[in-house]
This record gives C-alpha cells, structure tokens and sequence, in this order.
C-alpha cells in the first residue's frame, strides 16, 4: 500500500501565503515525478506545479513567479510553497505521485493525495 497525505491548506487573505506539503509513505520502491494540481468548484482539476527526481520544474503560466515546488528525496516529501495569493487560486488542491511500489517495481502508477482546500479571500 501506498499512501499520499497532505497538509497546510486553510484560509488565507489575499496577498498572503502558504505552503502545502505531500509525504509519501508506504511499499515504496521508487518515486518519479511529483506534482500538485487543484481543482475549484465547476472546474476541472489542472496541474499547478510539478517537479522531476531531478529537480526539473514546471508551472501553470497562472501560478508562475507566485508558487515554488521542491521536494525532499529522503522523506519523500514534496511542498508547494504559495506567496501572493489571488481569490482565483482557491481550490482544493491535491498532490501526485507517479511511483512504482515494491510490489510492482517494473511499473509506476499514479498516485493521488486525498486533497486540502485552500480559499484565499480577498
């Protein structure tokens, strides 16, 4: 079994900040790429953030300069880091993984977080 588990969403002014974290957890043998997507209401969920083993990211032009991804290889961690906060950036939000499991170590799958609101009043 493998677990993705977020945190650090909540209720922000606009203009602030937050900084969301996924720790991985579980059969891992390997992890891949990580990512963050969002969904709002009526809306379908789209990529914010993703970020390669090797550090390569990428970002959704809407979030560019405001958000940062790292993430920690040795916890298996991944954060999403967001400053300036607009009202149209709330969302839930929810992390990705693509990770090949000790069960299955010749195949990745996707895994997904169970997802954390964060509203950005304004």
């Amino acid at each position: 079994q493998v677990q993705l588990v977020e945190s650090g969403g909540g209720l922000v002014q606009a203009g602030g900040s937050l900084r969301l974290s996924c720790a991985a957890s579980g059969s891992i043998f390997a992890i891949n790429a990580m990512g963050w997507y969002r969904q709002a209401p009526g809306m379908q969920r789209e990529l914010v953030a993703r970020i390669t083993t090797g550090g390569s990211t990428n970002y959704a032009d809407s979030v560019k300069g405001r958000f940062t991804i790292s993430r920690d290889n040795a916890k298996n961690t991944v954060y999403l880091q967001m400053n300036s906060l607009k009202p149209e950036d709330t969302a839930v939000y929810y992390c990705q993984a693509g990770i090949r499991s000790t069960t299955r170590r010749y195949k990745e799958d996707d895994y997904w977080g169970q997802g954390t609101q964060v509203t950005v009043s304004s």
